[in-house]
């Protein structure tokens, strides 16, 4: 029986290895300083299938994400019944934990008897719209180092900087090459919004080229193997046409790029003058508002958690605000993330900032925000 599971396990690798999206993967990769190799490679048909086959994969032990983080991060290994535990972020940007934090997270846990295994986080965050510097970033991956935890880097949003000759965007793998740590980042991607916005949805996983990482990619090959996520022609060969990244995809997703940044710096700007703590946004569609310092105004209001929050902004401006609860943060805080359809009435088309639409949008917004935060007589 073992022999035979091995053996199977063997040619879900070499179908895997061959496909044309691994193939394709490999100079996606190259291009942003990552060389590849096509068996490092496991793609499925969603992100989400891949980061559950790599939490299976990774064993037994608890999950650390960051607080917030984006809403299907944590899902997963509680489907696989791993314990989940939730950081803040720092002060300069989300996506990560703060570094200080996780290493406080992992010894209560370990105090408690579980042993964490796995931090998931994502250099460009779409959650609250911002980059990981550099900096932060290497402090993050020598915590996690210390503590032995496998890092899995969500870069779905990695392309969707808004001003990319100002942006600095670092994967963990590039970071942590060549040194101590190296084996231990598994790449994750979710294409659908970079690449394809319009096609079938997929996803992507680098594996370290070493034993572990050979290791973990066969067994994220079983479990997709077994759950039948496997990507077969045609989508294998659309995906892979996409990873080739042609020069009317750069240039759609440029464009887009900008625009997004255009609409959510104005976003962020209501959101300031209306009180609130807000990280000036980078990349991805969403920002993500702190109106704590408002709390008094907002509890005059009968709005005193976030599910109250997102409740009355729903209620005034449609299913384009997101309370922080649902992001993993803490329910009690006055947090929301708004999304940039706010300003396109739901419309996944990036619209220009000066067209009267957009104009009318941020009008009420701006009104909206006021009327809830303005002190009152």
């Amino acid at each position: 029986m073992a022999s035979e599971a091995k053996a199977m396990e063997g040619d879900s690798q070499a179908r895997q290895g061959g496909s044309a999206t691994a193939v394709a993967a490999c100079g996606y990769w190259q291009r942003r300083g990552m060389h590849t190799r096509p068996g490092q490679v496991a793609a499925a048909p969603s992100a989400q299938l891949l980061l559950l086959a790599v939490l299976a994969a990774a064993g037994e032990g608890s999950v650390l994400v960051p607080r917030p983080s984006a809403g299907w991060h944590a899902p997963q290994a509680r489907l696989l019944g791993r314990p989940v535990h939730t950081v803040p972020v720092p002060v300069e940007c989300g996506g990560v934990p703060d570094p200080v934090a996780l290493r406080e997270t992992v010894r209560r846990a370990r105090a408690e008897g579980e042993e964490p295994r796995v931090v998931v986080l994502s250099v460009a965050d779409d959650c609250t719209g911002t980059a990981v510097p550099p900096e932060m970033l290497h402090e993050v991956c020598e915590a996690a180092g210390d503590e032995g935890l496998l890092i899995v880097s969500d870069e779905s949003w990695r392309d969707t900087s808004h001003a990319p000759h100002d942006t600095v965007v670092v994967s963990p793998a590039e970071m942590l090459h060549g040194g101590r740590e190296s084996d231990a980042v598994v790449v994750l991607v979710g294409l659908g919004e970079a690449l394809l916005p319009q096609g079938p949805q997929a996803g992507i996983a680098r594996f370290p080229d070493s034993g572990r990482g050979r290791g973990l990619a066969g067994t994220v090959r079983a479990v997709l193997s077994e759950l039948r996520a496997q990507l077969h022609a045609p989508a294998d060969g659309v995906v892979a046409d996409a990873l080739t990244e042609p020069e009317v995809t750069r240039t759609r997703r440029v464009t887009a790029a900008r625009s997004y940044g255009a609409l959510l710096g104005a976003l962020h700007d209501v959101c300031t003058a209306a009180g609130a703590l807000c990280r000036p946004p980078q990349a991805g569609r969403h920002v993500y508002a702190d109106l704590e310092p408002v709390r008094p105004r907002l509890e005059a209001h009968g709005i005193k958690d976030s599910a109250g929050l997102e409740a009355e902004l729903v209620r005034r401006l449609g299913p384009y605000a997101t309370g922080g609860h649902r992001l993993g943060d803490e329910p009690q805080a006055l947090r929301v993330q708004l999304s940039s359809r706010l300003l396109t009435d739901g419309d996944p088309a990036p619209a220009p900032l000066a067209s009267p639409d957009v104009r009318g949008a941020l009008d009420s917004l701006r009104s909206v925000l006021d009327g809830l935060t303005a002190p009152r007589e």
